[in-house]
C-alpha cells in the first residue's frame, strides 16, 4: 500500500475513534425530548447523569441509604426501574441492586474506563443509570450501580408517578 493511501486511511480510522458519543448514532427510544426539554424537567446534577453520561460522587446519595419497601423510578421519565426487595449494601457508595424490573434496562458497551464494561439505560428515555458488574449477590450474581441522582424513590403506600410523555 502506497504510504499516503495509508497515511489517510490511518487518520481516519483515528478520527473516528475520538469522536463524542453525542455524534454517533444513538438507539431510537420510545420518549424522546430536547435537551432544553429535559433541561426543564430535571435537575442540573441529573441532566449530567442521565443524558451526558455523567457519573455522581460516590456516597452522595441520600437513595444509597433507602431502605423501605418500594420502587426506583428513573428520574427523567419515571419508568420503574428497580424494586427496592431487590437493593442491597455493597459497599461501593452508589445504589445497588442485583436485579432489575422486566424490560425496564437496556445495555452497551462503554469503553471510558479504557476497558469495556456494561452500561445500562432506562430502556424508554435512554437515560444514563450506571454499569453492570459481576460480583453481585446470588441469585443473579450482577451487581448494578446506579447513581442516585438518575433514580427517584416512590414508597410502597404510594402510587408510582405517571409516566411523563
Amino acid at each position: 500500500m502506497e504510504r499516503r493511501t495509508m497515511l489517510k486511511h490511518v487518520t481516519g480510522w483515528l478520527a473516528g475513534l475520538s469522536l463524542p458519543a453525542s455524534t454517533l448514532a444513538a438507539p431510537p427510544f420510545p420518549l424522546t425530548k430536547t435537551a432544553a426539554e429535559w433541561k426543564a424537567l430535571v435537575s442540573p446534577a441529573a441532566y449530567g447523569v442521565l443524558f451526558e453520561h455523567g457519573t455522581e460522587r460516590a456516597g452522595s446519595s441520600p437513595l444509597n441509604g433507602e431502605k423501605r419497601p418500594g420502587t426506583f423510578v428513573c428520574a427523567a421519565c419515571q419508568l420503574p426501574l428497580f424494586d427496592a426487595a431487590h437493593k442491597y449494601e455493597s459497599g461501593t457508595g452508589w445504589p445497588s441492586f442485583w436485579q432489575p424490573l422486566a424490560g425496564a434496562l437496556g445495555t452497551s458497551t462503554d469503553y471510558k474506563a479504557f476497558y469495556p464494561r456494561t452500561e445500562y439505560h432506562c430502556s424508554r428515555c435512554g437515560g444514563h443509570q450506571g454499569h453492570v458488574f459481576g460480583d453481585g449477590p446470588k441469585p443473579t450474581g450482577k451487581r448494578y450501580c446506579n447513581n442516585g441522582v438518575a433514580l427517584a424513590f416512590v414508597p410502597k403506600e404510594q402510587a408510582l408517578p405517571a409516566l411523563r410523555t
